[in-house]
């Protein structure tokens, strides 16, 4: 049998294309290709359905089921290329039965996608290990209840939702026993995890839990994050759990109050300033990333000079930039745009800064003892999410303690 899945997108995709592929196999389905796609830009959207195109020319007897945020929000569109087999929708993706019916009957049955709005729980997706990965990702939350000007993401994932933390436990220590060295707890908004389910317990909590339950665990990482939203107890893990690995990567999209009102965040500049020195304090090797976009609507050269500055205030290393892109249904289309040479131009001057703090990272860790996750025989990450070039091979998912005796620019390198 084959099931090939091609992803795009969040870790949170990821973690459910492990999902898709199990329940596939499971359902014994063959020469089936599925695409889970993002919608996070348009450009994303762009590139899902090249490759949906290139796929078809590959493999022109295979089956190609479309599905993810770009597919939720936008079905027809993805229905209409002669490419597809079926386009479903985020929930359909998730259920077992989905992968169990024949796709493409009818034009009725060809698009499944439900009112994701709709949808009120999030159940755990079981897996043993991530496919050729060194670590697992595990999803604790779905949904988003926030309403950035900027965002469709909600109208893919629809409302905030939280997977118990019994489960969540439970799962880890099954991915540890099979040998996972490095867990991700991953979700669309992390820091509202726990909100709906009895007692509210915070993210906090959950960290703290998995950590006391699962000592077989070495390593726990949490991906990205609303900073405004982080409860006392997360604060306190980084600086009191040596498991917690001494990494986050927060959102923070500009560093300007006016840009950010308008974006409708709920963070101010000083708070994200703040927020990297009091973690700082606690934790002090502390590595943070952070998610910016440029050319947002309105934005001037001044206002995004104030973003170049926030990324040496906070002292930030690892990047994710993104030039605006006009997402339709959002209030920020709507905004007077600012042109496209323009937000590729500020993208490209906010990535070159976070080279430079980056390398400036990689230049004070040499002389340093790290423990590396092996992600393949030549390369690893630490516990602060440096690549690291190894000097002899290492086995795959082992932790291996390396000194650091020089970096290229983007990886160190071990002596």
């Amino acid at each position: 049998m084959t099931v090939e899945v091609v992803t795009f997108g969040c870790r949170l995709n990821a973690n459910e294309s492990e999902a898709i592929r199990a329940a596939a196999l499971s359902a014994n389905r063959d020469n089936l290709i599925v695409v889970n796609t993002c919608a996070v830009t348009a450009e994303a959207t762009a590139q899902a359905r090249q490759t949906i195109r290139k796929l078809r020319r590959l493999n022109p007897s295979s089956e190609i089921v479309v599905t993810g945020c770009a597919a939720q929000v936008e079905p027809d569109m993805f229905a209409a290329m002669p490419e597809v087999s079926q386009v479903l929708g985020n929930a359909e993706k998730m259920k077992a039965e989905t992968w169990a019916r024949p796709f493409g009957l009818d034009n009725a049955e060809r698009v499944r996608v439900d009112d994701i709005m709709s949808v009120r729980e999030t159940a755990l997706h079981l897996i043993d290990g991530m496919q050729g990965m060194a670590r697992a990702f595990v999803q604790v939350q779905n949904g988003c209840d926030h309403r950035c000007t900027f965002c469709i993401i909600p109208y893919g994932r629809g409302p905030s939702r939280s997977v118990a933390m019994g489960a969540v436990v439970d799962q880890v220590r099954r991915l540890a026993e099979n040998g996972c060295r490095e867990i991700v707890l991953t979700g669309v908004d992390l820091t509202s995890y726990g909100a709906d389910l009895p007692g509210t317990p915070k993210l906090g909590m959950l960290v703290r839990t998995i950590l006391k339950l699962v000592p077989e665990l070495p390593r726990l990482r949490i991906s990205s994050i609303d900073a405004v939203e982080a409860d006392d107890d997360l604060i306190r893990a980084f600086a009191e759990e040596e498991r917690l690995m001494a990494h986050l990567h927060i959102s923070l999209q500009a560093g300007d109050d006016l840009v950010l009102k308008r974006m409708k965040r709920r963070h101010l500049r000083a708070d994200a300033v703040r927020f990297c020195k009091e973690i700082r304090a606690l934790r002090p090797d502390i590595v943070f990333g952070a998610d910016f976009i440029t050319g947002f609507p309105t934005e001037t050269e001044m206002q995004f000079r104030r973003t170049l500055d926030l990324v040496g205030e906070c002292g930030l290393t690892h990047l994710h930039v993104f030039p605006f892109s006009p997402r339709p249904g959002t209030p920020a289309a709507k905004m007077r745009q600012v042109g496209r040479d323009v937000a590729k131009e500020r993208a490209a001057r906010l990535r070159a800064r976070g080279e430079d703090m980056l390398r400036r990272h990689l230049a004070g860790e040499i002389g340093r003892t790290r423990m590396a996750l092996a992600e393949n025989e030549g390369v690893g990450r630490t516990e602060g999410f440096a690549m690291v070039k190894f000097a002899r091979p290492a086995e795959t998912g082992t932790l291996v303690p390396v000194t650091i005796a020089g970096h290229d620019g983007t990886r160190l390198l071990a002596a």
